[in-house]
């Protein structure tokens, strides 16, 4: 018995001790493959769901006072109704946005007109759910219409609430306490911008690396101490949230400055310094749990990029119902006046760079697509009798409505340039090929700014692409809609066109 006992015990694994159970159970073994990042907000949860919730509550609201006001019991079908509202409602509108002013203060700036675009797409929507689903005719028009006029001014004073509650719910002078860690550009603005916007608490002072002389920027009174002195000083005055707004090349120093701040309870967040470069669209994101920050992107991406490129189509679809007559006889006048094909065909850039074929009504008396392409100037000779109308009232553009229903273009972004001058341009412009992160417009934000037509210089070129770039990077349907209303008056009135 004790020999078979010895037996079975010598094949027993060996029992784990506790050190090794525990090890065995953390998700993480600090290495980088098991470690994952996600996006998050410094602000209170009561003020997250004040900006996301409030204002659709609020068209909720004001449909069942005119409801109410108009005799309708409540029902199933109202339920129904409510519901749908909130959740288009919860889905279309932007929260209320903070801008900084001319002084560098955050102001709060509601915009009417992109507030009706919102409550315009908001009625459209409902009205489709409610009739597709056969219950619309239960309410009273009175009602409805009432609540589509009214509605707007209900949401306008509910930005403004939802912005002065959101302040009061971020401040806490006292109850929360800061220091910022590097006197550099980036951590005075954010000293600047948390003092006069967030009001979250007492900003304690500035801790950096270098002596105080070596900081003139910063007064006397922000100064706080050297760095090495930071974990005490954190400890001693119960610190709730430590910024670091050191350079990135200084990561051994922040890694041992880390390191010290462990042996406290204050939270911390790392402030890099971004805005020195170029930044197209910036913004911060997270890929499969691995942080990332985008400095060039484009601003089409998922719920944007469905929106425009819905509205694309639907205008699409409305020119070429309205338009056909015109472009049926802009066709037979061209065909009529001079020898050559109807439309003309030039390789362009489009997005991401992909070649594509853009078309027009041929308005020369050549169609140069090599590697040479001469602009067209103000008393060109190859151009048309017709073709000259045509340009000057922009109807030979109107082809390119095909090409924006394909998904090629669309109706506002950077005009697209023949490949001769995209490969001419590209190696004298610092970031030319940058507007080509979105798809090419019919028209755009250069165009309406007086960047029409021949660019014979290069700073006329470098003008446009700088507007080019600004479009991006300001991009929402709203300047869409500026760009194409400006549009349409510069047809008439326009001396560029030729």
């Amino acid at each position: 018995m004790g020999v078979e006992g010895s037996f079975s015990d010598s094949f027993a694994p060996a029992a784990a001790s506790p050190l090794a159970r525990q090890s065995s159970a953390l998700l993480s073994d600090g290495s980088i493959g098991n470690k994952a990042f996600r996006l998050g907000s410094a602000e209170p949860p009561s003020a997250t769901l004040l900006k996301e919730f409030l204002a659709p509550l609020v068209v909720v609201a004001s449909l069942a006072i005119c409801l109410g006001a108009y005799g309708a019991r409540p029902s199933l079908e109202f339920a129904a109704l409510g519901l749908i509202v909130f959740l288009v409602a919860n889905r279309v509108l932007s929260t209320p946005k903070m801008r900084l002013d001319a002084r560098g203060e955050q102001q709060f700036r509601p915009t009417l007109p992109h507030l009706l675009l919102e409550w315009c797409t908001i009625c459209a929507l409902v009205t489709f759910l409610a009739t597709a689903l056969r219950f619309i005719h239960l309410f009273p028009r009175g009602a409805l219409l009432t609540w589509l006029g009214a509605t707007p001014l209900a949401l306008w004073a509910s930005n403004l609430g939802t912005v002065w509650l959101t302040r009061r719910l971020t401040s806490g002078r006292g109850q929360h306490r800061h220091i910022i860690i590097g006197a550099t550009e980036i951590g005075l603005e954010l000293a600047k911008r948390v003092e006069q916007g967030s009001r979250t608490g007492d900003f304690l002072g500035f801790f950096d690396f270098r002596d105080r002389e070596r900081l003139p920027d910063l007064a006397p009174e922000q100064w706080a101490g050297a760095c090495e002195r930071a974990a005490d000083f954190v400890r001693r005055h119960a610190v709730d949230a430590i910024y670091i707004a050191l350079p990135i090349s200084t990561a051994p120093r922040i890694a041992e400055l880390l390191q010290d701040l462990r042996d406290t309870t204050a939270s911390i967040y790392f402030v890099p310094n971004l805005f020195g470069f170029d930044l197209v669209q910036p913004r911060c994101l997270e890929i499969h749990g691995i942080p990332a920050l985008a400095v060039c992107e484009t601003p089409h991406q998922g719920m944007s990029g469905l929106r425009k490129r819905a509205i694309d189509i639907v205008l699409a679809v409305t020119a070429l119902l309205l338009l056909g007559p015109v472009m049926l006889a802009a066709a037979v006048a061209v065909k009529l006046s001079s020898p050559g094909p109807v439309f003309f065909r030039q390789r362009r850039y489009g997005l991401n760079g992909e070649e594509i074929n853009v078309y027009k009504f041929r308005s020369m008396s050549v169609c140069e697509d090599g590697a040479v392409v001469t602009q067209a100037t103000a008393d060109d000779q190859r151009i048309t009798r017709v073709g000259r109308f045509l340009r000057r009232s922009s109807l030979d553009e109107l082809p390119q409505i095909l090409n924006v229903l394909a998904g090629k273009m669309s109706f506002v972004g950077p005009r697209p340039h023949a490949i001769a001058h995209n490969e001419q341009y590209r190696k004298l412009i610092s970031g030319y090929m940058i507007r080509h992160k979105v798809r090419p417009g019919m028209t755009g934000w250069a165009q309406v700014n007086g960047l029409r037509g021949e660019t014979d210089t290069v700073e006329k070129m470098r003008a446009r692409i700088a507007y080019d770039i600004d479009y991006m990077n300001n991009w929402s349907l709203w300047l869409d809609l500026r760009i194409l209303a400006r549009s349409v008056r510069l047809v008439f009135r326009d001396d560029r066109a030729y």
